[in-house]
């Protein structure tokens, strides 16, 4: 399934149906009057949010959505039919902005679907049009008049999904990411040797101690520029937006362009740097810094240093190997402490 998270749509809700306009005419009833009957309303377009739709791609394929219109009122005071619904099935996350028409820039915020099967009216079907019936007075025993149904609401709305996490996963390419994630959690993301094999963020379930799970959302293809374009952009942040705690990961057997072995500190403080040119809040959440691939560090004392570094700085730091498995139960409990309170 590819990986979509962003889509423009226009929507349309049904018109009302129009009101009858008709009188009762039957043998041996005199003065029969009015009798025409209402319009029915128009179908409304509504926006569910689905635990079972995972991407927005069906929207690039479908932009547009519309509403069924109510039908009209007949005579004998018969009501028209109301117009079916349409209800719009989107990941848990999206959200909805308002777009100018033309313009597929977001504007203001309509919704955030946030919660599964919450819902929201997008817009609302017309109202369908009185019968001439309706009209009838004591001064006015014959009216003639019947109104037409309205006009249902429409726009167009740019459709933004920003996945629900509860712990997210930062950091340089190939900083083992991808592997933790399948460790810890049910997700097979694609593991490989070489900058950007995780193309699209990947999310799994974890479960902890005392049948605690929660969410972890691997975000993919953060290096330095990244605010600026360079990788994989800053497009994926938004998808750590919402989670309670941000575990930054660090590997020990990280390289420069030059062969050298790198200086973490300087890493993190790149990547970090990334997060606030994206948003302040972000680069203000919660951090552990998890150190990574400790099976093949070249020495201990260069664990053991960078430990120390972070430490002074005031972060909770945590020693791994996902392969080994070395550090993993306890960084999954960390993590569930954070994501639980």
């Amino acid at each position: 399934m590819k990986f979509i998270d962003e889509a423009v749509i226009e929507v349309k809700a049904g018109r009302g149906g129009p009101g009858a306009r008709s009188f009762r005419r039957e043998k041996f009833v005199p003065l029969g009057g009015p009798d025409g009957g209402n319009g029915g309303r128009g179908g409304s377009v509504i926006l569910r949010a689905d635990l079972n739709v995972h991407t927005l791609l069906d929207f690039k394929f479908q932009a547009v959505w519309e509403a069924q219109s109510g039908q009209g009122g007949s005579g004998s005071r018969k009501d028209g039919k109301a117009g079916d619904d349409v209800v719009i099935r989107l990941p848990v996350g999206t959200q909805v902005f308002k777009c100018e028409p033309d313009s597929s820039e977001p504007g203001e915020l309509v919704v955030d679907l946030d919660a599964p099967d919450r819902e929201f009216v997008l817009a609302k079907g017309g109202r369908g049009g009185k019968g001439n019936s309706f009209f009838k007075t004591a001064t006015n025993q014959a009216p003639e008049h019947a109104q037409p149904g309205e006009e249902g609401e429409s726009g167009t709305y740019m459709l933004s999904l920003k996945l629900v996490a509860d712990v997210g996963l930062v950091g340089f390419p190939n900083a083992g990411k991808s592997t933790l994630i399948s460790r810890i959690s049910a997700a097979r993301p694609k593991i490989a040797d070489y900058p950007f094999t995780t193309l699209v963020p990947n999310l799994g379930v974890v479960q902890a101690k005392g049948g605690r799970s929660f969410v972890v959302a691997d975000i993919p293809g953060l290096i330095p520029g990244a605010s600026e374009g360079k990788g994989l952009g800053i497009r994926f942040l938004k998808h750590v937006e919402r989670t309670k705690i941000i575990a930054h990961l660090l590997s020990l057997t990280q390289l420069t362009e030059d062969g050298e072995e790198a200086d973490l500190e300087e890493l993190f403080d790149c990547i970090n740097a990334e997060l606030k040119s994206f948003s302040e809040e972000l680069a203000a959440r919660e951090q552990i810094v998890v150190l990574t691939k400790a099976d093949s560090v070249s020495s201990p004392e260069r664990l053991e240093h960078f430990k120390k570094r972070f430490q002074e700085r005031g972060y909770n730091v945590l020693v791994i190997s996902s392969v080994v498995g070395t550090g993993v139960e306890e960084l999954v409990e960390r993590l569930a402490k954070s994501a639980f309170v």
